[in-house]
């Protein structure tokens, strides 16, 4: 089928020796809208054949990001490389990279196949061409069945579809997502992630998608892009993202993370001892230089604290342990949130399974508490 035959394709000069198509690399990327900085002298290598997630808050530069990507804004500064090749003046029409919209961009007057056909028309190939990619894709996508129909009679999950099959029928090497699953409610929304990665590994081409959802990028990405303010925050894996901020921006924007502003204690080897409004941690392995009293922040995620009903004085606990008293109590189905306060006032919040059924013991403002993790899940932040 030919929607599946990259890897059929000739390589290209372009490519670095060994490496794989659709490579994108930025070096130095700059976008202004005025006096207002949007992209500020972004520096990334998207590796060929990836699923890359660029994630952040409304406004961090992400969308203008993906739009230099694709030709459809222009860099003030700085150069974008598709496989080795320059695309900076190259119009989006003639990059090998199609885009799926927010709002999918559909033509409410054309019929699915009109609307899958458009690009291969913009792009001059022959009717006879035209209609068996338009097939190929209708088939692939599953939607031969809807060829006839028009946008307004389709559902939202349906004109998804129509969108990656219009973007996927000119055979790209790149396929770039904005906010795909934003306008679908929650069920589509985890129907179509699983849809999206399975897609993604079919074909073998490197997807960059852009959303503001954590969970949505933890649950697809390869490679998650953190940004704030037009500038990276952090790469990494889903789980070094998750596990291990390497700030406190990405610390606090990736949910549920307790995050608690102290001094360092005391260094001994490589075991660390930090104070936090009389709360004393300890942890080890930290990846970099800190000298006593140093301000730093602690991040600990709530899924790692447990929970032990206990009437302890605060005096008798190790590192790492806390007394403290349930507020609320927040059932979510799989997972029950205990949103806890110290006799100091320090808020903290735990995590627990709905099986783990402790949590029914514990009334609010009434049960003591001892809340404790281990030193590997203590992280230090002085960013």
């Amino acid at each position: 089928m030919a929607i599946l035959a990259q890897d059929e394709r000739p390589s290209e000069e372009g490519v670095a020796a060994g490496g794989q198509r659709g490579t994108v690399v930025l070096r130095g990327v700059t976008k202004r809208f005025g006096a207002t900085t949007a992209v500020d002298h972004i520096d990334l290598t998207i590796p060929g054949g990836s699923y890359v997630v660029l994630l952040g808050p409304s406004g961090c530069g992400k969308t203008t990001l993906l739009r230099m990507i694709g030709g459809h804004e222009m860099a003030d500064a700085g150069d974008i490389l598709l496989d080795g090749v320059r695309l900076n003046d190259v119009p989006a029409a003639q990059r090998d990279i199609s885009t799926v919209f927010q709002h999918y961009a559909l033509f409410p007057h054309k019929t699915v196949a009109e609307n899958v056909e458009f690009g291969l028309k913009m792009r001059g190939l022959p009717p006879a061409e035209r209609e068996q990619r338009v097939s190929e894709a209708l088939e692939f996508m599953d939607l031969s069945n809807l060829r006839d129909r028009f946008p307004k009679q389709l559902s939202g999950g349906q004109q998804q579809r129509v969108a990656l099959a219009r973007a996927l029928v000119t055979q790209p090497t790149v396929l770039l997502l904005d906010e795909p699953l934003g306008d679908l409610d929650r069920l589509l929304q985890l129907r179509m992630r699983v849809e999206l990665r399975t897609l993604q590994r079919r074909l073998r081409i490197s997807f960059i998608h852009v959303t503001h959802n954590q969970e949505e990028a933890l649950a697809i990405a390869d490679q998650i892009v953190v940004m704030e303010n037009g500038q990276i925050k952090q790469v990494g894996s889903p789980q070094d993202v998750y596990r291990r901020p390497s700030n406190l921006f990405t610390a606090s924007f990736m949910g549920d993370n307790n995050i608690l502003a102290g001094r360092v204690l005391s260094i001994d080897g490589d075991v660390v001892e930090v104070v936090c409004d009389g709360l004393r941690l300890r942890t080890s392995g930290v990846p970099h230089a800190l000298t006593v009293d140093q301000p730093v922040h602690a991040s600990i995620r709530a899924a790692t604290v447990r929970v032990r009903p206990e009437a302890t004085a605060a005096t008798d606990l190790p590192p790492n342990c806390v007394a403290a008293r349930a507020t609320f109590i927040e059932y979510l189905g799989d997972i029950v949130k205990l949103h806890c306060q110290t006799a100091s006032g320090l808020s903290l919040i735990a995590k627990l399974p709905e099986s783990d059924t402790s949590w029914q013991h514990i009334r609010e403002d009434e049960t003591d508490l001892v809340l404790y993790w281990d030193d590997a899940d203590v992280q230090l932040l002085t960013a």
